[in-house]
């Protein structure tokens, strides 16, 4: 099965993203995991240690790594970000389910929630950055408000309020897919 890691955005698609609480990922994680029985799933996990707010794809990774699962691209020893995500899916089997993490920014009312969606997330979007889709599936952790200094925004925002959104994505994907560790 050839699977296109990459597909593309279509703005007129009905399917969009859901805005909803930490206590919710696990039922959006279990109906991805339902959708999906026999085949294995990746975690591309996006950020860098080098920005606290972008740091949550990697947190969420390294947790993974940590408890055991190997299909995870993306943590605090390996961060998967724009000068090296192109290359780090280009060795990605075809035959695996993707599901994207990454931090962003948004609407204050967001702010502390996550979106997800059945389709792919734009990387460094809040930040102007022009990166390809990522993932079958995506979640997208707002840690910030979104301003006219994004780059800032990252690098000021609480670390202890991204390390918890990072554990609920953890939690979450670990409750939803307990199969998929390498005992």
């Amino acid at each position: 099965m050839q699977l296109n890691l990459f597909p593309p955005l279509d703005p007129r698609s009905a399917e969009r993203r859901q805005k909803m609480a930490g206590a919710q990922l696990s039922g959006f994680l279990q109906s991805v995991a339902a959708s999906h029985p026999s085949e294995p799933v990746t975690f591309i996990c996006i950020g860098t240690d080098r920005s606290t707010g972008d740091a949550l794809g990697p947190l969420v990774g390294t947790r993974l790594r940590e408890s055991g699962w190997t299909n995870v691209i993306g943590c605090l020893d390996e961060p998967c970000d724009s000068s090296n995500l192109e290359a780090r899916l280009a060795g990605l089997p075809d035959n695996l389910l993707t599901i994207a993490i990454d931090a962003c920014l948004g609407h204050p009312s967001t702010v502390g929630y996550y979106l997800v969606g059945n389709q792919p997330l734009l990387p460094a979007e809040s930040v102007g950055m022009a990166l390809p889709p990522v993932g079958r599936y995506s979640i997208a952790a707002v840690v910030n408000t979104i301003g006219p200094k994004p780059y800032w925004t990252l690098q000021t925002t609480s670390l202890r309020f991204v390390m918890k959104m990072a554990h609920e994505v953890a939690d979450a994907i670990m409750q939803s897919f307990p199969g998929n560790r390498k005992e």
